[in-house]
């Protein structure tokens, strides 16, 4: 995964935003890597080498450097490129608050661990315990900087049971210890520390272009009542996407609000015990918020189709909004079969409201939590407003996925949406929409979705639908990424609307 030097130059001297997080400079002399964005005088080219991840960096012994902070850049697409086994380890890593011993990761993946090994060797040259540790120590280094979280707390949200066993990998990496860089940190006094019950908040960066109101539009069309709420502001940029939250056995509430002078966004998270979750919480964000997308990438090989293109020059920061559990969004999936959105959303907040759990929210406020699996186990569905059929499908899934019949670490778009099939009342339709938002999937597509059958037929100024197999036929195209290719289809549909509404 060797980055192109001269891609990298031209970059890195241009302070290039759009390769944030693509690709690291590390500087031979000093002994530091940095992002391409990094403020400092840039070293000649014949002092630097190049990696695509901050691991790789870090495991060729040069520490991050203070100033640009490797901690902070948007995920790198290189991991995308590497072998799917690899994916699936590094997603079932960055899950957890701990490490897994490699024996555990391997039995999960369902290989031996001597082939994890040899995979993560060949595709990153870096051990499995090698990528966690950097990938964390870097999570760590954000925490202090970022907040006034105490050094053990710091190290118990970054996946260390042992204050020493963090200490040495920190230092190891950062060759200094995680009390000097707290100490560090500008109007801080080296033995403050962050009350248990302050929120905590966290930074998400992404790679511009990033459109932050069609993205944040989106969820707010579908907010599910005492959920989910999208606060809005004076203006788009300023609305705030909210939601209630179980991880790990903690619950909270967490708001999301845009800084877009920043090209990040800030989390704020409300919880007792919430700092212990941070990492795979905010692993759940990157993805609900499609923040990893290489959109550069994705424009190029979408633009080239007229219809398509049009969007895009509206909308070229196009995200896939994604879901903050897949078993909750696969659910209202199967209700927003043959319904309008609306009506979907309202029927899933009986569920929520019937079945869920309630507790108290930041503001003294009721807040709901979306019943689990284990919750719905045994309930009818009755009293929701479904037809006897549809109740029916939705107990189907829910033993299914209590019964491991639904696997949502399935890597494969085919093979996922085939398990889906194969309960009773669940048609390609719910198994692609549900590949594509419940688990961000970017080539999923649900060709006889009404909405992109329409604007195929929109595109000639006509009224007449397209059929899903012409719809699949135009989208072949369009691999790997159909998934976006089908937001900008029901976005065209807006643009269309306005247009009319002008004339």
């Amino acid at each position: 995964m060797q980055p192109d030097p001269e891609i990298c130059h031209s970059a890195r001297m241009a302070r290039d935003k759009r390769f944030d997080g693509r690709f690291y400079t590390a500087v031979k002399t000093t002994g530091i890597f940095c992002r391409p964005v990094c403020p400092a005088r840039p070293p000649l080219e014949r002092n630097v080498e190049y990696f695509a991840t901050a691991a790789e960096a870090a495991a060729a012994g040069y520490r991050p450097c203070l100033r640009c902070r490797p901690d902070a850049a948007p995920g790198s697409p290189a991991w995308g490129l590497v072998s799917t086994t690899v994916q699936r380890a590094l997603g079932l890593m960055r899950r957890e608050r701990e490490a897994q011993s490699i024996e555990e990761l391997a039995e999960r993946l369902g290989i031996t661990s001597r082939y994890l090994r040899k995979l993560f060797a060949d595709h990153i040259g870096l051990s499995p315990l090698q990528v966690w540790q950097t990938e964390r120590a870097l999570f760590a280094f954000s925490l202090l900087r970022d907040t006034s979280l105490s050094v053990g707390d710091i190290a118990f949200a970054a996946g260390f049971n042992s204050l020493r066993r963090f200490n040495g990998v920190f230092k190891a990496i950062y060759q200094r210890t995680p009390s000097e860089v707290r100490r560090e940190r500008s109007g801080m006094a080296s033995g403050s520390v962050h009350p248990e019950a302050e929120p905590v908040r966290i930074y998400l960066s992404y790679r511009p272009p990033f459109d932050w109101p069609e993205l944040l539009g989106f969820f707010a069309a579908r907010a599910l009542p005492g959920v989910e709420r999208v606060v809005v502001g004076n203006t788009p940029e300023e609305a705030v996407y909210q939601r209630s939250f179980r991880l790990n056995g903690r619950r909270g509430v967490l708001r999301v609000a845009h800084e877009p002078e920043k090209d990040r966004l800030r989390v704020t998270v409300y919880g007792e015990g919430a700092a212990a979750v941070l990492y795979p919480l905010r692993e759940k964000l990157r993805r609900l918020f499609d923040l990893d997308a290489d959109s550069e990438q994705i424009c190029v090989h979408l633009q080239g189709d007229p219809l398509l293109g049009k969007v895009l020059l509206q909308s070229p920061g196009v995200r896939l909004p994604g879901a903050w559990d897949p078993f909750e969004y696969t659910l209202r999936a199967i209700l927003g079969q043959q319904i309008s959105v609306a009506a979907a959303t309202t029927i899933a907040g009986r569920i929520a409201n019937r079945y869920g759990e309630t507790f108290t929210g930041p503001e003294g406020e009721p807040v709901l939590l979306f019943p689990s699996a284990e919750q719905l186990s045994g309930a009818d569905f009755s009293d929701i407003g479904v037809t006897r059929t549809r109740a029916k499908t939705l107990q189907h899934f829910v033993a299914a996925t209590l019964d491991g019949e639904i696997d949502f670490d399935e890597p494969d778009l085919e093979r996922f949406c085939a398990q889906m099939t194969a309960l009773p009342g669940i048609g390609d339709w719910t198994a692609h929409y549900t590949a594509m938002r419940g688990l961000s999937m970017p080539d999923a597509f649900p060709a006889s979705d009404l909405g992109i059958l329409i604007a195929f037929g929109k595109e000639n100024d006509g009224d007449r639908k397209a059929t899903p197999k012409q719809a699949l036929a135009r989208a072949e195209s369009w691999r790997p990424w159909r998934a976006y290719a089908a937001l900008l289809l029901w976005q065209s549909l807006k643009l269309s609307s306005s247009s009319g509404d002008e004339k």
